[in-house]
């Protein structure tokens, strides 16, 4: 082992980092509620980059026009399982205890994060349990099981799946991967906003998509470290409001839930998204569904993307804050690509009529 202390600037206060080099790489003990640092999300890049491709960074002229700013799209949509989760269940599931490993691990999903468990699950040898909703996305579901991991469904919704696999790691012994306040999975989705800034460092406003808020508390944590001048701007579906309202009230909120946003389907705020979301966003916004859509719509005619609904959320965000981006250079997030033919033929039916 060989540790290195250097004095080094992140941010706006002066700290002193110890880097300790192991035989195998980036083993380190994070405790339950703990906020990734800059050294954690660094970290997460180097482990992950053997099993993820980076993803593009497009700027769109059409939507400059739209908009009146400099548009740039992050395409997560474009990683192997079409959604930015992969990132997140690769670092965490690659730090696990062997302990861990043997029990076994299961999650709750709608879909994106089950499917990123999964995958991460079986490129280490672990058995992964996944709990969806019933009317789950038929395509995530089918990818899950593909992936190696075993589907069980339960409830209503995304936290009534939760609620049942939480009961079930306490009987079983599972190893209990949330799919918000896990550390080590924030650390893994940061690397998307640690990419924008190599590609774009003078960017002025970054939209991203909120579920459980792990996409924008990571890209609040690094714009907070490598620029605190970037605004970055969560949003969240108009009838799925659990983490806008726990975000505006200062405390864990639940709301009705009627969205086919499944990917920004969450009754109730989680406390880590939430913490660091309350103390680094710089605004909160709703989006309807038929902004969704649209955005949907426009996203596939402007950039030749397949864009599922929390994926297109940045962008109907976007044009409702027409008047606060003009004339800024924007990053928006495209989460996901996930869309079923059925719902995106019933999109299409609508416009049409």
């Amino acid at each position: 082992m060989v540790c290195l202390i250097s004095p080094c600037c992140l941010g706006a206060q002066d700290v002193i980092l110890i880097f300790v080099h192991f035989p195998e790489f980036g083993r380190r003990i994070v405790l339950l509620g703990e906020r990734p640092s800059l050294l954690d999300i660094i970290s997460a890049k180097q482990r992950i980059d053997p099993y993820i491709t980076r993803t593009p960074l497009h700027h769109y002229l059409s939507l400059d026009n739209l908009l009146d700013a400099e548009i740039h799209i992050k395409h997560e949509n474009h990683l192997r399982l079409g959604a930015f989760k992969m990132r997140g269940g690769i670092n965490l599931i690659a730090q696990l205890t062997e302990e861990e490993k043997k029990r076994g691990v299961i999650s709750a999903s709608t879909g994106n994060h089950g499917q990123s468990i999964a995958y991460a699950a079986t490129l280490f040898g672990v058995k992964s349990i996944i709990g969806v909703p019933e009317g789950a996305n038929p395509y995530k579901v089918e990818s899950i099981r593909d992936l190696g991991g075993e589907v069980i469904f339960h409830g209503r919704d995304f936290d009534e799946a939760r609620q049942h696999v939480e009961r079930l790691s306490k009987e079983e012994g599972y190893r209990y991967v949330h799919s918000a306040n896990e550390p080590m999975l924030l650390a893994g989705v940061a690397t998307a906003t640690l990419e924008v800034f190599e590609d774009l460092p003078d960017l002025d406003v970054i939209i991203v998509p909120v579920g459980g808020g792990s996409s924008a508390s990571a890209a609040a944590i690094v714009a907070h470290h490598l620029n605190p001048d970037v605004k970055v701007i969560g949003v969240q579906a108009e009838r799925a409001k659990g983490a806008y309202l726990s975000w505006k009230s200062g405390h864990i909120s639940e709301s009705s839930m009627n969205t086919k946003a499944e990917g920004l389907a969450t009754r109730v705020g989680f406390e880590l998204t939430m913490s660091i979301m309350r103390d680094l966003l710089y605004d909160f916004v709703l989006v309807s569904e038929e902004e969704i859509n649209e955005a949907i719509i426009m996203s596939l005619e402007k950039t030749h993307n397949l864009t599922e609904h929390a994926g297109a959320a940045s962008l109907a965000a976007a044009i409702k804050l027409s008047d606060v981006i003009k004339h800024k250079k924007v990053v928006l997030f495209n989460s996901g690509g996930n869309i079923t033919a059925t719902q995106l033929g019933s999109i299409l039916a609508n416009k049409a009529n």
